[in-house]
């Protein structure tokens, strides 16, 4: 009877922890599509240590900004450049000077194995069989962007622009290439290293030289109700143990 007892009372001295906890407002990240492949599994862990709830949107960075610039209620944005974390706090929205820079992302050409490029590299580029190429939006993905600067710098630009398939973000190419809609895509790393592209497919890194280096940056934003977690969660992304994770999943440190 004493240990029921004592079952009972532990029960009622949890539950109202518990009700406490769900109460509080989850933090909001708004995360760009290159971290869709890395983030969730960082997340869990960051929940379960600290039993603070996120909620997180991945989409293409010119897309995000374009909400919070529009008054979306995220905490934190988590971009794949420093450009739109820039233009945010031109506009007022950040509550920061500078982005924080988390992470420098690398472009890859990519090919699925039982293709007619299963082993790729620059002269797959030049290869007159290649008759889709896809890349993210230019004017929307830090990612197209660096293809194209890829594909300039390397006069490939004129000969490929009719061949070229324009996805929606970094995932979305992805997938074009992934699927056989087309036939290579310059992707990020992040996405190459995923079981699924690393299983079906083979990955060769662009000339670092041939585009501008991806330095991602994040800020907090200046409506976010969630400052210390959103802090607390940045602290998190930037220590070494999981700067060490982004590394093995295609993220170099920056610091």
């Amino acid at each position: 009877m004493w240990r029921a007892l004592k079952i009972a009372l532990s029960i009622i001295l949890v539950l109202p922890l518990v009700a406490v906890l769900h109460a509080q407002p989850p933090l909001r990240i708004a995360a760009a599509a290159d971290l869709q492949p890395v983030l969730p599994s960082l997340i869990t862990t960051y929940q379960h240590r600290t039993a603070i709830r996120i909620e997180i949107s991945y989409q293409s960075s010119s897309t995000l900004a374009a909400q919070i610039e529009n008054g979306a209620p995220f905490d934190l944005f988590l971009s794949a450049d420093l450009s739109f974390p820039q233009k945010l706090i031109a506009d007022g929205l950040a509550d920061s000077k500078t982005p924080v820079p988390y992470a420098q992302g690398t472009l890859v050409l990519w090919t699925r194995k039982d293709s007619s490029f299963p082993q790729p590299s620059l002269a797959t580029l030049k290869d007159p069989r290649l008759k889709r190429l896809a890349i993210a939006n230019p004017l929307h993905a830090p990612y197209g962007r660096a293809a194209m600067a890829s594909l300039t710098s390397l006069k490939l630009a004129d000969q490929l622009k009719t061949r070229l398939v324009t996805a929606e973000n970094i995932s979305q190419a992805a997938q074009f290439a992934d699927s056989g809609n087309a036939d290579a895509g310059l992707l990020s790393l992040t996405s190459a290293l995923t079981d699924r592209l690393r299983s079906s497919g083979s990955y060769f890194e662009m000339p670092t030289s041939s585009y501008p280096p991806i330095v991602q940056g994040a800020i907090l934003l200046r409506k976010s109700t969630q400052r210390d977690a959103a802090h607390r969660f940045l602290d998190y992304l930037l220590s070494p143990a999981v700067a060490s994770q982004l590394a093995q999943r295609g993220l170099k440190p920056v610091r």
